[in-house]
Order: C-alpha cells, then sequence, then structure tokens
C-alpha cells in the first residue's frame, strides 16, 4: 500500500494510526454531546421550524 500511495511504510503507518486516533476521539466526542442531549428541548426547539416542504432548486 506504501508504494501505491507513494510513501514510505513509516509515513504510511503514521497516517494510519493517526487517522485510528483521530476517530476514536471523534466518537467518544460524539458519545459525550449526546450524553449533554435533552429530547425535550429538542422536541420542543423542532416545533418551532414550520411544517412545510423544503424548496426545489434548479442544479445549475
Amino acid at each position: 500500500m506504501a508504494d501505491k500511495e507513494g510513501v514510505s511504510m513509516n509515513q504510511l503507518i503514521t497516517l494510519a494510526v493517526s487517522e485510528k486516533v483521530s476517530t476514536l476521539l471523534t466518537v467518544d466526542y460524539l458519545k459525550e454531546r449526546a450524553q449533554r442531549g435533552d429530547r425535550k428541548t429538542f422536541d420542543e426547539l423542532l416545533e418551532k421550524v414550520p411544517d412545510t416542504e423544503p424548496e426545489e432548486f434548479d442544479e445549475l
């Protein structure tokens, strides 16, 4: 894979470890944020959103 990516084995391993650590930290962060979530507050905010279909936009 290192040859295919045009990097050294050390670079490939460093990148793989960095990506894994980043993923684990992101999962931990999202779990922590979910713990602070409040369904009642969410539902109250959602009630303020108009119940309408979104506008359609022409593709550019």
